[in-house]
């Protein structure tokens, strides 16, 4: 295990509310940064050591080890959409604060990885990650109106931003892309847990 990498058992049993839906979405996110790939590979990108440990000392105080932000001296540069996912998140914080600076980070990093969104965050289904966006960063989640899968949601978004369409058709329903973008995300997440509720 390297200095970036940290199991999501072992952050769990060092967390204050091992049941908080956003400390499940930090655990997973940073139990499956080897996952990602680089720059993405760290626990929460373009997050400094300062503000990770200031997410260790708030969400996990009994972890042993440092969360470090890179290997190297400086971050990488950013090679594709996550600076603007990432301000297109900080400008919907429902409220601007450390914690909804550092889950927008946190949104953004997963986004970068491969799979479902609430995957990639290593939370346990998709109506956890839909509570955590409700919760924090509600005027975003007003707009996916049709319960789009986040990931293509967030990506529409940003394509309307640039006055781009994903899809010719003049309605969702006509698309060819419809089954990609609403059908359902069955699949498996990558950490069973048993336990109570998942509180926003």
């Amino acid at each position: 295990m390297t200095q970036t990498e940290v199991g999501y058992v072992e952050l769990i049993e060092a967390a204050r509310h091992p049941e908080h839906v956003v400390t499940l979405a930090f655990a997973g996110l940073i139990a499956l940064a080897p996952q990602r790939p680089s720059p993405y590979d760290v626990p929460i990108a373009a997050l400094d050591d300062a503000a990770l440990a200031a997410i260790r000392e708030r969400y996990f105080p009994d972890l042993q080890c440092p969360l470090k932000a890179y290997a190297g001296a400086s971050p990488p540069q950013s090679i594709d959409e996550f600076e603007d996912l990432l301000a297109m998140l900080l400008e919907h914080r429902s409220v601007a604060d450390q914690e909804g600076t550092w889950l927008a980070h946190a949104v953004a990093t997963a986004c970068m990885g491969a799979n479902h969104l609430w995957q990639d965050m290593g939370l346990p289904n998709r109506a956890a990650l839909s509570m955590l966006i409700k919760h924090h960063f509600t005027s975003l989640a007003e707009r996916n109106s049709g319960d789009m899968k986040w990931k293509k949601f967030f990506y529409r978004q940003l394509c309307e931003r640039e006055g781009l369409l994903m899809c010719n058709s003049p309605s969702c329903g006509n698309c060819s892309d419809y089954l990609q973008c609403f059908g359902p995300e069955d699949a498996t997440s990558f950490f069973v847990r048993d336990g109570g509720p998942y509180l926003a």
